[in-house]
């Protein structure tokens, strides 16, 4: 178990926002944290504390007016600090090589993949050969429906067909290096994390994951701990100091 920081960025700005408030429509989302530096201010630090395996997330889809911004952040924190990052939001086939030759270790997938509802094994399986299986994470974030959690697509606003089950980790394991999962519902909220997903992601076998997802103190990390059998990567957003939250960046890089 340990901490895989985040750089979020939404209009051209680091930021962290509240995940079930973002809105393709106007760019809109709500804000916990707008940070006054830029994206590679942030992936100086992880590289200066020697954090591998961060990610970096373009919250604005490809026809936002701030997307260019926007990705222009992302590509200055991968010169920042190469292959020390990995990278998501609106990866496809066709652009993933771009941001591996710029200096991330992975490419973070979920809408193309995820497509129309379903897993399309076609367009997994061409980004898998295209990247390279070791290059590749996919993002199963999900959200609660009737009961049951279903993976959610296009910057989290639309549920697939695909529940989450230890059958889907290990079925999709076969073309991924590893998983990232934010539990949507409580992103950014800061109030405790998903139990039910942490519990899910502890009982996994050979699989990595990290999750993210209503982390707002360390009794909610050692919570992690023992539901994921420790074996859990994290992400802390809004509650991190670095982003106007009140948990010591260095204790949390110190916690075991």
């Amino acid at each position: 178990m340990k901490f895989r920081p985040c750089i979020d960025i939404h209009n051209g700005k680091v930021k962290q926002i509240v995940g079930g408030s973002l809105r393709d429509e106007n760019d809109m989302a709500k804000e916990n944290f707008v940070s006054d530096v830029d994206a590679s201010y942030y992936a100086k630090l992880y590289k200066d504390n020697g954090i591998e395996g961060g990610h970096i997330i373009l919250l604005n889809g490809e026809n936002s007016p701030y997307y260019e911004e926007t990705k222009k952040q992302a590509l200055l924190a991968l010169s920042t600090y190469k292959n020390g990052l990995q990278i998501g939001g609106g990866i496809n086939a066709d652009n993933a090589m771009e941001y591996i030759k710029a200096g991330a270790t992975h490419v973070i997938v979920t809408s193309f993949v995820f497509k129309d509802g379903k897993i399309n094994y076609d367009n997994l399986e061409n980004i898998s050969k295209t990247v390279g299986k070791e290059h590749l994470v996919l993002d199963v974030s999900c959200r609660k429906k009737e009961g049951k959690y279903y993976i959610v697509t296009d910057r989290w606003q639309k549920f697939t067909d695909v529940e989450l089950t230890d059958k889907v980790f290990y079925d999709l394991s076969k073309f991924c290096d590893e998983f990232l999962i934010h539990a949507v519902d409580v992103e950014g909220k800061a109030k405790g994390i998903e139990e039910d997903i942490a519990r899910l992601l502890g009982n996994l076998h050979g699989i990595k994951v990290t999750y993210a997802g209503g982390i707002g103190g360390f009794e909610d990390l050692e919570k992690l701990k023992n539901l994921g059998n420790n074996k859990v990567d994290f992400t802390v957003g809004s509650a991190l100091d670095i982003f106007g939250g009140n948990m010591e960046f260095d204790k949390v890089l110190r916690f075991e």
